[in-house]
């Protein structure tokens, strides 16, 4: 795996990269909503353009927090804004997802009443990159344009943290800052400032852009390989669905899932189950129980199966062997049910609607395509695998179950975040 550490800028003539698959006239309506909305929050002016995408896993579920292995990828939504240096040591942000934000950065540390708000990413950011030695940012005016839906499943945070971390970068640091660093930036702002504890995955896929394998044994270094492929090329395309149970309030489901795992990692002496061999959690096991929770044995025996599952998809992927990254996705999909447990919030019995969906996938997919839970769980949405040739009729019978418009196909964007250069 090789580091990334090169910045990026998009000319005209490589929108494609941003916007795959959109004509011309498209990707300026989009653009031409961030700009126009700048102009009517606050007046004339010549603001810069920027974006950062959302992000989708494909293997790798819950496995960052524990130092280990993920396959993941930018999508073809973003969040695009148009920004400007105001002069001021105040920094408003005017998105349509979140309305306005004032950050005054005279003071740059964490605010108690800023929990859980976009300023509290903005300032956790800005004080980010001046904790890694570069200059205080100054004030900015910005729009933010935003097509990554709230409770997407597509990481609508970490493509508003990015943003917010790409447009520091342009407009005060001559864009000189890497990718990495800018995921970091938006990982140390939720943490610290907005208040949710969160892995790099996230930002890291939104910054970076493309099909990735990351590796976080070093979390503060973390190992990237780039994997230039499209699904497309072997006849599949990638579905995301919209289960209609919302995952934006179950902080007390997800956050038992690093603290169990961590609990068996320290029992074996390690602080994540990273630090442990497979072999030694394996032969510890039968003494282990009574020890920690069932519960936390079987999400550890998940982080070790799934960290292997990364490993063979990122080879059957340099092979071109589709057939075999599809049965890594089923097996994928089976763990997070059977040992992860995260498909549907404990004691859930009347909605376990993530549950149905990868039911009816199952029965609508078989064995010709994929799918498994998408991110966090407990609900949310359900990501397939889906053969082009029946795409639209998977849709079509999808929605039967799961509501019309719930069931979305994305393309990978090869780039990541970057300021556009019309």
């Amino acid at each position: 795996m090789e580091n990334v550490t090169d910045g990026i800028t998009v000319p005209r003539e490589k929108l494609y990269r941003l916007y795959p698959d959109t004509d011309t006239f498209e990707i300026e309506k989009r653009l031409n909503l961030a700009l126009d909305g700048y102009r009517r929050v606050y007046g004339a002016g010549s603001p810069r353009l920027f974006t950062a995408p959302g992000r989708t896993e494909l293997c790798g579920n819950h496995t960052d927090h524990q130092r280990g292995l993920v396959i993941a990828a930018a999508v073809n939504l973003d969040d695009a804004a148009a920004a400007e240096i105001n002069g001021e040591a105040v920094i408003r942000v005017f998105s349509e997802e979140y309305g306005a934000s004032t950050v005054d950065l005279s003071e740059l540390s964490p605010r108690p009443d800023e929990l859980g708000t976009p300023s509290a990413i903005i300032r956790g950011v800005s004080e980010y990159f001046t904790l890694q030695g570069f200059p205080a940012p100054r004030g900015f005016n910005a729009y933010i344009s935003g097509q990554v839906p709230v409770g997407s499943g597509l990481s609508s945070s970490a493509a508003f943290e990015v943003l917010i971390a790409c447009v520091l970068n342009g407009l005060f640091y001559g864009g000189t800052i890497s990718p990495e660093v800018m995921a970091h930036a938006g990982q140390y702002a939720e943490n610290n400032h907005f208040g949710k504890p969160c892995g790099l995955m996230d930002q890291m896929a939104s910054a970076v852009g493309g099909i990735i394998g990351i590796d976080f044994r070093h979390s503060d270094k973390p190992e990237i390989e780039r994997l230039p492929i499209h699904f497309s090329d072997y006849g599949y395309a990638l579905c995301i669905i919209d289960t209609g149970a919302k995952h934006d309030k179950l902080g007390d489901e997800y956050a038992p899932i690093p603290t169990e795992m961590s609990s068996v990692a320290q029992l074996l002496g390690g602080e994540r189950l990273r630090d442990l061999t497979k072999e030694r959690f394996f032969e510890e096991l039968p003494h282990l129980r009574g020890k920690v929770s069932d519960r936390a044995l079987l999400r550890a025996i998940h982080f070790f199966s799934e960290n292997e599952r990364v490993l063979l998809g990122l080879e059957a992927l340099k092979k071109k062997d589709f057939e075999s990254f599809l049965q890594l996705e089923r097996e994928s999909g089976l763990s997070s049910y059977m040992h992860l447990q995260n498909i549907y919030p404990s004691g859930a019995v009347s909605d376990q609607s993530a549950a149905l969906a990868l039911a009816w996938c199952e029965r609508l997919l078989g064995e010709k395509g994929a799918f498994r839970i998408h991110g966090g769980g407990f609900g949310g949405t359900v990501q397939a695998f889906v053969p082009t040739s029946s795409a639209e009729q998977f849709k079509t019978d999808m929605e039967l179950l799961t509501g019309a418009g719930s069931c979305r196909f994305h393309k990978i964007r090869d780039a990541g975040a970057a300021e556009i250069i019309l």
